[in-house]
């Protein structure tokens, strides 16, 4: 049998990494689902993961740079990021994404995510 969960997504607590930069997790056994609120201007520095990312812009606008390569993702969009893939991101508006990772970010739950919080990985 499987457990079935419902979660009020207004009821999950924001977590403030850095200015202008927080986050709501919901997660299962295999998959996460994060909204990620941006100020305009915030970056998100260079890093990869194990896992495969999906992000989906809901509001706003980011510019990624991956190999390289600059990409801008923009409202209504969906960027797919490869496993190990470097990447990083700059918000060129206030912006609120949802990203969906698989397998779950462990480091994520764990608080060892230092790159989000203003120090290195």
């Amino acid at each position: 049998m499987v457990d079935l969960k419902k979660l009020p997504w207004d009821k999950v607590k924001s977590e403030e990494l850095s200015k202008g930069l927080s986050r709501k997790l919901i997660y299962g056994d295999k998959v996460m689902v994060a909204e990620v609120r941006l100020k305009k201007g915030v970056v998100v520095p260079e890093h990869h993961h194990v896992s495969e990312q999906l992000t989906w812009i809901v509001k706003g606008e980011l510019l990624f740079e991956i190999d390289g390569k600059k990409i801008t993702v923009k409202e209504g969009d969906v960027l797919v990021i490869p496993s190990n893939k470097p990447h990083k991101a700059t918000a060129m508006l206030d912006t609120i994404d949802m990203d969906m990772f698989s397998p779950i970010r462990d480091d994520w739950l764990t608080g060892n995510d230092q790159y989000l919080r203003g120090g290195k990985s």
